[in-house]
Protein backbone atom coordinates (compact mmCIF):
# COMPACT_ATOMS: atom_id res chain seq x y z
CA UNK A 1 0.00 0.00 0.00
CA UNK A 2 1.20 3.22 -0.82
CA UNK A 3 1.38 6.30 1.76
CA UNK A 4 1.68 9.78 1.50
CA UNK A 5 4.32 11.73 3.03
CA UNK A 6 4.93 15.36 3.53
CA UNK A 7 2.59 18.46 2.95
CA UNK A 8 -0.65 16.67 1.35
CA UNK A 9 -2.82 19.21 1.43
CA UNK A 10 -4.89 22.39 2.96
CA UNK A 11 -8.24 22.71 3.64
CA UNK A 12 -10.68 26.00 3.43
CA UNK A 13 -14.09 26.31 3.51
CA UNK A 14 -16.16 26.99 1.07
CA UNK A 15 -19.66 28.52 1.02
CA UNK A 16 -20.56 27.61 -2.35
CA UNK A 17 -18.34 24.52 -3.42
CA UNK A 18 -19.55 25.18 -7.92
CA UNK A 19 -18.16 28.86 -7.94
CA UNK A 20 -14.74 27.88 -5.88
CA UNK A 21 -14.34 25.30 -8.25
CA UNK A 22 -14.70 27.17 -10.95
CA UNK A 23 -12.51 30.14 -9.61
CA UNK A 24 -9.66 27.64 -8.82
CA UNK A 25 -9.89 26.10 -12.55
CA UNK A 26 -9.58 29.38 -14.02
CA UNK A 27 -7.01 31.48 -11.69
CA UNK A 28 -5.28 28.23 -10.60
CA UNK A 29 -5.67 25.45 -13.70
CA UNK A 30 -6.63 22.73 -10.99
CA UNK A 31 -9.50 20.76 -11.39
CA UNK A 32 -11.38 18.51 -9.52
CA UNK A 33 -9.37 14.94 -8.55
CA UNK A 34 -12.21 13.35 -5.54
CA UNK A 35 -15.45 14.58 -4.74
CA UNK A 36 -18.21 13.14 -1.91
CA UNK A 37 -20.76 14.17 0.76
CA UNK A 38 -19.41 13.72 4.00
CA UNK A 39 -21.77 10.63 5.18
CA UNK A 40 -21.30 12.38 8.95
CA UNK A 41 -21.73 16.08 8.27
CA UNK A 42 -23.78 15.54 5.00
CA UNK A 43 -21.08 18.23 3.32
CA UNK A 44 -20.09 18.73 -0.33
CA UNK A 45 -16.21 17.76 0.22
CA UNK A 46 -14.06 18.45 -2.78
CA UNK A 47 -9.86 17.72 -3.93
CA UNK A 48 -8.98 20.55 -6.43
CA UNK A 49 -5.10 19.70 -8.10
CA UNK A 50 -2.98 21.87 -10.83
CA UNK A 51 -1.75 17.38 -11.17
CA UNK A 52 1.88 19.20 -11.14
CA UNK A 53 2.56 17.54 -7.49
CA UNK A 54 1.02 14.96 -4.93
CA UNK A 55 -0.54 17.92 -3.67
CA UNK A 56 -4.25 19.07 -2.97
CA UNK A 57 -6.92 22.08 -1.91
CA UNK A 58 -9.57 20.49 -0.46
CA UNK A 59 -12.88 22.37 -0.20
CA UNK A 60 -15.22 21.62 2.27
CA UNK A 61 -18.88 22.88 2.31
CA UNK A 62 -19.53 25.18 4.99
CA UNK A 63 -21.77 28.14 6.03
CA UNK A 64 -19.37 30.40 6.81
CA UNK A 65 -15.69 30.42 5.84
CA UNK A 66 -14.21 31.91 8.77
CA UNK A 67 -11.38 31.52 9.52
CA UNK A 68 -10.58 33.31 6.03
CA UNK A 69 -7.16 33.11 4.45
CA UNK A 70 -6.58 36.34 3.59
CA UNK A 71 -3.39 38.72 3.16
CA UNK A 72 -0.69 38.30 3.67
CA UNK A 73 -1.68 34.10 4.72
CA UNK A 74 -2.82 33.03 1.32
CA UNK A 75 -1.98 30.30 -1.66
CA UNK A 76 0.81 30.83 -3.70
CA UNK A 77 0.32 29.52 -7.90
CA UNK A 78 3.41 29.99 -10.24
CA UNK A 79 2.51 30.95 -13.49
CA UNK A 80 4.44 30.57 -16.64
CA UNK A 81 5.03 34.35 -17.22
CA UNK A 82 4.62 37.90 -16.26
CA UNK A 83 2.08 38.07 -19.37
CA UNK A 84 0.13 34.94 -17.59
CA UNK A 85 0.22 37.08 -14.02
CA UNK A 86 -0.89 40.24 -16.29
CA UNK A 87 -3.56 38.35 -17.98
CA UNK A 88 -5.26 36.62 -15.18
CA UNK A 89 -5.07 39.78 -13.24
CA UNK A 90 -6.78 41.85 -15.71
CA UNK A 91 -9.55 39.38 -15.83
CA UNK A 92 -9.68 39.38 -12.03
CA UNK A 93 -9.88 43.43 -12.21
CA UNK A 94 -12.68 43.17 -14.80
CA UNK A 95 -14.45 40.65 -12.18
CA UNK A 96 -13.91 42.52 -9.35
CA UNK A 97 -11.72 39.87 -7.75
CA UNK A 98 -8.12 41.50 -8.08
CA UNK A 99 -6.87 42.88 -4.13
CA UNK A 100 -3.37 43.83 -5.12
CA UNK A 101 -0.64 43.49 -7.65
CA UNK A 102 0.58 43.09 -10.14
CA UNK A 103 3.71 44.13 -8.74
CA UNK A 104 7.24 43.24 -9.43
CA UNK A 105 9.04 42.86 -5.47
CA UNK A 106 12.41 41.14 -7.48
CA UNK A 107 14.40 38.19 -6.43
CA UNK A 108 12.98 35.81 -4.63
CA UNK A 109 9.29 37.13 -4.30
CA UNK A 110 9.56 38.22 -7.85
CA UNK A 111 6.17 39.64 -10.09
CA UNK A 112 3.08 38.78 -7.94
CA UNK A 113 -0.41 39.64 -7.40
CA UNK A 114 -3.08 38.77 -5.03
CA UNK A 115 -6.54 37.55 -5.63
CA UNK A 116 -10.04 36.94 -3.92
CA UNK A 117 -11.55 33.87 -4.39
CA UNK A 118 -15.63 33.83 -3.93
CA UNK A 119 -15.16 33.59 0.01
CA UNK A 120 -12.53 36.11 0.69
CA UNK A 121 -9.43 33.48 0.52
CA UNK A 122 -6.31 35.57 -0.76
CA UNK A 123 -4.51 33.48 -4.30
CA UNK A 124 -1.51 35.09 -4.91
CA UNK A 125 -0.42 34.39 -8.36
CA UNK A 126 3.35 34.66 -9.23
CA UNK A 127 6.10 34.27 -11.91
CA UNK A 128 9.75 33.97 -10.96
CA UNK A 129 9.85 32.95 -7.35
CA UNK A 130 11.56 29.63 -8.20
CA UNK A 131 10.52 27.73 -4.90
CA UNK A 132 10.58 24.37 -7.37
CA UNK A 133 14.67 25.02 -8.41
CA UNK A 134 15.08 26.73 -4.34
CA UNK A 135 13.88 22.97 -3.37
CA UNK A 136 15.80 20.37 -5.84
CA UNK A 137 18.86 22.59 -5.20
CA UNK A 138 18.26 21.09 -1.11
CA UNK A 139 17.34 17.90 -2.39
CA UNK A 140 20.74 17.85 -4.08
CA UNK A 141 22.68 18.76 -1.71
CA UNK A 142 24.03 22.26 -3.08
Amino acid sequence: MAVDIGLTHIALASTDIAASIEFYARYAAMDVVHQRIDQESGKAVVWLSDRTRPFVLVLIEHETPDPVLKPFAHLGVGCSSKKKVDDLCTLARAEGILKMGPEDAGYPVGYWALLSDPDGHSLELSFGQEVGLTTKKDERGE
